[in-house]
């Protein structure tokens, strides 16, 4: 396998699980046996950014300078603050220069992937229109206003569509990781992954929807 373009878009008020468990599978895997597949970075509209609970990152790439990417992946993370105010994915879903990025990135990717509340961004563009859904329980109501009842399964862990694979929320973006890892590579090299992270990776039991 060519060594893959792997993307993690990050935002202000991003929840650090949702990028950083992804980041920290594709980043490790093949690196025990030296065939390191993907090459993993992240991308944000500007620099620096302020994650939850005020972790400060700096992306590598911004939205202008990013490679190509193979893989797209989409956290979440935000809500309303006490006085009304969107942050996170609330507030960019009303970011049309990121959602158009995504949406370009989305005609070329191998793999487009969400995490938590990044479905409702995937969802806004239009990306979701027909295909199943999850996202975090928190956030099922609000999916399932912009697509349908019988699109979102508030009780699956991976809602596989092919092309565009999405999670539920924060931890379940490492399962969808090792699960993607696992169709690119094959279950032996996910479970290498799993390992080394002293991850208790339950593949077997996992609620996926097609």
């Amino acid at each position: 396998m060519n060594r893959k373009n792997v993307a993690i878009l990050i935002f202000n008020d991003v929840e650090v699980l949702d990028f950083a468990g992804p980041f920290e599978v594709f980043s490790i895997t093949g690196k025990r046996d030296g065939s390191d597949p993907f090459n993993v970075y992240t991308v944000a509209e500007t620099t620096p950014i302020l994650a939850r609970n005020g972790l400060s990152i700096n992306p590598h790439y911004t939205l202008e300078s990013c490679p190509t990417p193979d893989i797209l992946l989409v956290p979440g993370g935000g809500g309303y603050r006490s006085d009304g105010t969107p942050f996170g994915t609330r507030k960019e879903i009303d970011n049309q220069l990121l959602l158009d990025w995504i949406e370009q990135c989305s005609k070329s990717t191998e793999k487009l992937l969400s995490v938590c509340t990044g479905a409702l961004l995937l969802a806004r563009i239009g990306l979701l229109e027909g295909l199943v859904a999850t996202t975090h329980h928190g956030a099922i109501a609000q999916l399932t206003e912009m697509l349908s009842p019988a699109q979102v399964h508030p009780k699956a862990r991976i809602a596989d569509n092919g092309h565009i694979i999405l999670s539920a929320g924060i931890s379940a973006g490492i399962d969808m990781s090792l699960y993607v890892v696992a169709q690119l590579l094959g279950m032996e090299t996910a479970l290498e992954t799993a390992t080394y992270m002293e991850y208790d990776w339950n593949h077997a039991q996992l609620k996926v929807v097609k």
